[in-house]
């Protein structure tokens, strides 16, 4: 509920302070005094578009500051939180919430939620958890088939909700075969055509062979085959020098000869024993230098200009391989993924029949989830009904006869049903919509008998009406102000009327007050009680708020909404 809100150069209103709290709350005042801009203050705190137009004339910005008692646990807490912001802790289950809202006289608007910045829209997702505001000049909650239908569903509680969830489990489910059926039938040239185009590459790379890093290896062979000649020579010219084939001097032989004498005189000195050993290992790595130099020179020898042709020709085929796929470890890669795909899309007509069973089997069960959903409806909307009429005959309209009425509708997330509210204001009255056969007295009714019944089943934080009564006097009048205390049992309601009949039912009534120096007009608002609260009725009862009749009137009326509410 809404504890207490503060306005600041908002309209006419230069600073007011308006407390709240539970229970039925009737802002009054004369015309013209910044009544509407209670409600326009609060819709600013559920995230509604800005008006720069709203500042107070010669003010920088706007202001508009609310505290909400909230659960401490639950979504409301969860959406503050996810925002960045906090509640405080005020009791058992009970959390503030601080929220805030300001406008530029420029247009800029700011929004805060538990301390922290953040988006208006944030506002907005609070609200939809936290009030509900009807205005004067447009019952939003009747207007529409869907408002209609939402009300309905409200009122049908847990039978309805549980109808409404298994429906949407069975919609999704069908919905997603459909998406899938759809997307294969649809596409299925493109899927024949890349099967085609995955099995010609698949037949090529299979054809290749091709092999962890060939082209590195068949580079670096190319490579070696080009310049066989000026290999072979330097191999050559090496090995002769390690290892000579005539009686010339060599490398190898040369070692031998100093390994020789250095053994000769090692017995004089035994540091020559190592060094001995140092010249026999040099001589064992120069033999195997000579044999692995003439190696090379045989397989140089094999080589001849049939295997470059070769090898050119096997890198002609893997250098194909890589600009068809990049690389040729992606090449070889698709070898194994394409194989899958390809098997996959080969399998398009039997997992098109299977699709086809999915879908008719998720018909089916969607079938099933519309009717118990309908049925539930239906049930639902004969009880809203009955209930509706005896309170309109409560509320002065005691010929009137209400009737929900569910019928076949388009398919979607919320069912297959049109629900629609229906009045026929009187005997013989054909029923009509009730956004179109009610006048503007009667809607204001309707819509209030609606929510004193829906309240009993779902209840709502807060209800903040803008001029319900308007259009309506007398018995009527009172007959509002009863429900509204009425709805005030489960709910908070703030209400601003102009009938004293309707004000008399709050058990908190403040009033917006004009006062005028002669240059600037500012409004403050005030709790009033006792004589003050007499002397207010009296004005709305009669214009003239000493009038002692007024006030004997608004006395009694007092009296009279104390005994009955």
């Amino acid at each position: 509920m809404i504890e207490e809100m503060r306005l600041r150069d908002l309209g006419v209103i230069a600073e007011a302070t308006l407390p709240m709290g539970p229970g039925f709350t009737a802002i009054t005042g004369e015309t013209g005094a910044g009544k509407t801009m209670v409600v326009t203050g609060l819709s600013l705190l559920m995230g509604q578009r800005a008006d720069s137009g709203a500042v107070r004339a010669g003010a920088a910005q706007a202001s508009v500051d609310g505290v909400w008692i909230v659960p401490d646990e639950g979504p409301v807490v969860d959406r503050v939180r996810e925002a960045g912001g906090d509640v405080e802790q005020v009791g058992a289950g009970r959390a503030e919430l601080f929220v805030g809202r300001t406008i530029s006289s420029e247009g800029r608007s700011r929004a805060t939620v538990g301390g922290r910045s953040a988006p208006a829209g944030v506002l907005a997702d609070l609200a939809d958890q936290l009030v509900v505001v009807h205005g004067q000049s447009d019952q939003l909650r009747l207007k529409t088939a869907a408002a209609q239908r939402d009300a309905l569903d409200r009122f049908g509680g847990a039978p309805v909700a549980a109808a409404l969830a298994e429906y949407r489990t069975a919609y999704e489910a069908w919905r997603g075969v459909e998406r899938e059926l759809a997307s294969l039938t649809g596409d299925r040239d493109a899927r024949a055509a890349e099967a085609a185009e995955l099995r010609a590459a698949i037949a090529d790379i299979e054809a290749a062979e091709p092999q962890p890093g060939e082209d590195v290896e068949l580079a670096q062979r190319a490579e070696r085959l080009a310049n066989a000649e000026e290999l072979r020579l330097a191999a050559a010219t090496a090995h002769n020098v390690l290892s000579a084939e005539d009686d010339a001097p060599d490398a190898i032989g040369l070692i031998a000869e100093a390994r020789r004498a250095l053994e000769r005189a090692a017995s004089s000195d035994t540091a020559l024993e190592d060094l001995a050993g140092q010249a026999a290992e040099l001589g064992y790595r120069a033999t195997d230098l000579a044999a692995s130099l003439a190696g090379y020179l045989a397989d140089l020898d094999e080589s001849g200009p049939h295997e470059l042709a070769a090898v050119e020709e096997r890198r002609a085929v893997i250098a194909g391989l890589v600009r068809a796929h990049g690389t040729l470890e992606a090449a070889i890669d698709l070898l194994r993924t394409g194989s899958l795909r390809l098997a996959d899309l080969d399998d398009d007509g039997d997992r098109v029949e299977r699709l086809r069973h999915e879908r008719d089997a998720a018909a089916s069960v969607l079938d099933t989830a519309a009717a118990a959903l309908t049925d539930a409806r239906t049930l639902a909307a004969a009880r809203l009904s009955t209930d509706v009429t005896e309170e309109l005959h409560a509320l002065a309209m005691p010929d009137a006869a209400l009737t929900v009425e569910v019928s076949p509708g388009a398919e979607s997330t919320s069912g297959r049903d049109d629900v629609a509210i229906l009045l026929a204001p009187h005997p013989g009255a054909a029923p009509r919509p009730v956004s179109r056969g009610a006048s503007g007295g009667e809607l204001s009714r309707v819509m209030l008998a609606i929510e004193v019944v829906i309240a009993a089943t779902d209840p709502v934080p807060t209800f903040v009406f803008d001029e319900v009564d308007a259009g309506i006097g007398g018995a009527a009048a009172i007959e509002v102000g009863r429900r509204l205390a009425r709805l005030a049992e489960s709910s908070q309601v703030i209400a601003v009327t102009h009938l004293a009949q309707v004000a008399a039912f709050a058990g908190n009534h403040l009033t917006v007050v004009k006062a005028n120096d002669g240059s600037v007009t500012a409004s403050s608002v005030t709790r009033l009680d006792g004589a003050e609260r007499e002397h207010e009725m009296a004005r709305l009862l009669s214009g003239l708020a000493d009038s002692d009749a007024a006030i004997l009137h608004a006395r009694e009326l007092l009296q009279t909404a104390r005994a009955v509410s």
